[in-house]
């Protein structure tokens, strides 16, 4: 397959161009060529409408004796999709298009008919400045007056432009400050809700001194139920540290007994036999 993509060929030492013989054509050889429709168009004989675009293999020739400025003219030759009559068209080199010469006649085009009467208002508009040299101080006159009115629109619509473009900076600021008032008062009303919601569980949640362990500094939370009666905390203990603390209050009591004070607050202290 690589063979077949070549783009050098191998010539002999020896190979002579001018020896290869030459076909002999005719002067005006038709090619056939494969083209799309260049406009939309009607058959004359059968009325059958062909599209833009649609694929012909068409014959192509060149128009003896017709040229525009040394540029030549080619016409194409082709058969219509129904009822195979010839259709004929040319290029036209001075409106950059294609012509219809035979067999069809082209679609109406409206653009193509305003293009066609600006040129003549032109046309006709230079011959008149041509003869008439007031025609072209009126002219003149006219257009300047044309470009000063469409000056002043023009100013007219940046200063519009730039008027809404101040008012709608002010509305995006006004509008960002609104929503910073919202984002302000939805954080007051979250910070609200947890403050509301710490109060509720320091109600729920409770913390004691621990007598069970070795170091009575040591913080035990203790749940209780959130309702308007409030249980004692002595009820909340369990029963180890409960008879913990009922021990450490009789020992106290005891203590307390003891040491005996008289109403002037000396102690009385018993001296023990020897």
């Amino acid at each position: 397959m690589s063979e077949r993509k070549v783009l050098n060929k191998y010539f002999p030492p020896d190979f002579d161009p001018d020896l290869i013989p030459r076909r002999k054509q005719p002067r005006n050889s038709q090619q056939v060529v494969r083209l799309m429709a260049p406009f939309s168009m009607r058959c004359n004989t059968c009325g059958e409408y062909i599209y833009k675009g649609k694929k012909f293999n068409a014959r192509k020739e060149t128009v003896e004796e017709e040229d525009y400025y040394g540029i030549k003219i080619f016409r194409f030759y082709i058969k219509c999709t129904l009822c195979s009559a010839e259709i004929t068209f040319k290029t036209d080199p001075k409106n950059t298009d294609y012509a219809a010469e035979h067999g069809a006649s082209r679609n109406f085009e409206p653009w193509r008919e305003e293009e066609a009467g600006e040129e003549e208002d032109r046309l006709a508009k230079l011959e008149e400045e041509e003869n008439n040299p007031m025609k072209v101080l009126e002219n003149r006159t006219t257009d300047s007056k044309r470009e000063m009115d469409i000056l002043d629109a023009l100013q007219d619509i940046r200063a519009r432009n730039a008027r809404n473009e101040r008012v709608g900076n002010s509305a995006d600021l006004l509008a960002k400050l609104d929503m910073e008032e919202i984002e302000n008062e939805e954080d007051l009303e979250r910070k609200r809700l947890e403050e509301e919601d710490e109060k509720l569980v320091r109600e729920v949640f409770s913390k004691i001194p621990s007598m069970s362990g070795d170091s009575p500094s040591e913080i035990v939370t203790v749940k209780r139920k959130a309702d308007a009666i409030e249980p004692s905390v002595h009820s909340l203990l369990s029963e180890s540290s409960r008879s913990l603390l009922d021990l450490k209050a009789n020992v106290q009591h005891n203590t307390a007994k003891k040491v005996k004070k008289n109403t002037l607050g000396i102690k009385v202290v018993k001296k023990q036999k020897t």
